[in-house]
């Protein structure tokens, strides 16, 4: 299968090289030129199959460069059951009224980014031999939280690689802070930036189009990529785990095979979502994808306000983090796919929006995009409700950025009646955002420190996740900060890693 930039098409390149660079050069993200279908076949076999095999099985649809033993073979030591807590990598969790969470969260850094920062690394390396690529891979990462965490991990140490994560200094939970500076690893680095998650996006951008730096590290015997999910290598595995909650969903006698369901989740960079469209253009038989937003709810603004998006708005800090995004990266690639490949139209309004901060898409681009999507937001209050109501009520703990997700749908289904059974993503465990979790249960906490973890447990009972509980003995490693402006200075680290 071949690949093409979302602002030209003219120039075709294989799944391995898309993967080994990241971003296109013109600055355009990397996009499949069509979506293989999945057939009658297809189902049958991956209704059998446990989720590595699910994973290698979608993967092999669009990695066509890759043989389905190499799939295979990353499936495997990329959900090993020792680094998700056993076979079910991605639980399916039913609730009351038709609602079933999909558990993203057992993996190492317990947040749903390890679904593809797992597999990511194999990829990558795999792609770098794959296109004769003998420089280094220097792989750089925005982060609102936890895909900086989840690239580390997945990362650290691996050979040909480094790894530079920039976080908002204000802008991340205690504890994705502290898995972040704890980080080991020879090849990594870690660095704090004035400013919130889109300056460093932004910043991250603008060093992999800017030719002087890219050519120095060349002359260094280094290249650039990303493990944000600009880069196709992590947002395709993401697709395996809506096909996969179907099938488990179907097992459990929950639906039944070719019965739609509706898909809800929290959504900040446009990548968690965008895998379920995907999913859905292969035939995964889906009713409405709902994006849920926190106060940051410039998407909640576009989907409902006829396809205007404007990033001129105040920026919020709020108590799910990761969310905290007023530049969804990813919403580029819909508008590609949406416009029919309208890479001149796709080009055009990102200009609009990198010049004025706003754009409008055509109707007809928007009338596609409204017949499969709704959206909704959540302040943080409301969000404190909902985990407070789902812990009393069901006796299910979820963090932030879920509660967003669950109190969205339930709006959505309130306000169309929709029943239609749906899964609700759940991407982080609700210990990396123990305080808000204690506090809308309503403990109290005087430390935002790892002493959280025995707080959050003694109040509920549940055992704090094992990656998390080992914070407590970690030693900080990282303590640079710089500001926004200075990001592109910082790229001269990378040779002494």
């Amino acid at each position: 299968m071949e690949y093409v930039s979302t602002r030209d098409k003219s120039c075709k390149v294989s799944a391995a090289f898309a993967i080994a660079n990241g971003i296109a050069p013109d600055g355009g993200l990397y996009c499949p030129m069509s979506f293989p279908a999945l057939t009658e076949q297809d189902w049958q076999t991956l209704a059998k199959m446990d989720y590595k095999g699910r994973s290698a099985q979608i993967l092999a649809k669009y990695l066509t460069d890759f043989s389905a033993e190499e799939l295979a073979d990353y499936a495997a030591r990329a959900y090993a059951d020792d680094k998700f807590g056993g076979r079910d990598t991605a639980p399916v969790v039913p609730l009351s009224a038709g609602r079933h969470m999909l558990e993203l969260w057992h993996g190492p850094t317990c947040a749903f980014k390890d679904m593809a920062l797992q597999m990511l690394p194999h990829l990558l390396t795999a792609s770098l031999r794959k296109t004769g690529e003998t420089r280094t891979a220097c792989i750089l990462v925005a982060t609102s939280g936890d895909t900086g965490k989840a690239a580390l991990d997945g990362f650290h140490d691996v050979k040909g690689t480094k790894i530079m994560v920039y976080y908002p200094v204000d802008g991340v939970s205690p504890m994705q802070k502290l898995q972040m500076v704890t980080q080991e690893g020879k090849n990594v680095e870690v660095i704090a930036i004035r400013g919130n998650f889109d300056d460093a996006q932004s910043a991250v951008k603008r060093i992999f189009t800017d030719q002087k730096t890219r050519a120095e590290l060349d002359r260094d015997g280094m290249m650039l990529s990303s493990a944000n999910s600009i880069n196709w290598g992590r947002l395709a595995p993401q697709i395996a785990y809506y096909v996969s909650a179907y099938c488990d969903m179907v097992k459990a006698g929950a639906i039944k095979m070719g019965d739609k369901i509706n898909i809800c989740v929290p959504t900040g960079n446009f990548g968690n979502i965008l895998a379920a469209y995907i999913a859905k253009q292969m035939g995964l038989p889906v009713n409405k994808l709902i994006c849920a937003s926190n106060r940051n709810n410039v998407l909640t603004d576009f989907f409902q306000k006829g396809g205007s998006y404007d990033k001129n708005r105040a920026f919020y800090t709020t108590t799910s983090p990761s969310m905290d995004i007023l530049i969804s990266s990813n919403l580029e690639r819909l508008l590609f796919f949406a416009s029919d490949y309208n890479d001149k139209l796709t080009s055009e309004l990102m200009d609009k929006l990198a010049q004025n901060g706003s754009y409008q898409i055509p109707q007809d681009v928007f009338e596609k995009i409204e017949r499969d999507f709704d959206a909704g937001c959540c302040d943080d209050g409301q969000a404190a409700q909902t985990i407070r109501a789902l812990w009393e009520n069901e006796r299910y703990l979820c963090d932030t950025h879920t509660a967003v997700a669950v109190h969205v749908y339930e709006d959505y289904r309130a306000r169309t009646g929709d029943a239609t059974p749906a899964v609700i993503a759940s991407t982080a465990s609700p210990f990396k955002f123990c305080r808000p979790v204690i506090e809308a249960l309503g403990g109290m906490l005087v430390r935002d420190d790892v002493t959280q973890l025995a707080a959050l447990s003694e109040l509920t009972g549940m055992p704090a996740p094992a990656p998390l509980a080992v914070l407590a003995d970690k030693i900080p490693r990282f303590d640079r900060v710089v500001d926004k402006a200075d990001i592109l200075s910082t790229v001269s680290l990378l040779k002494d890693l």
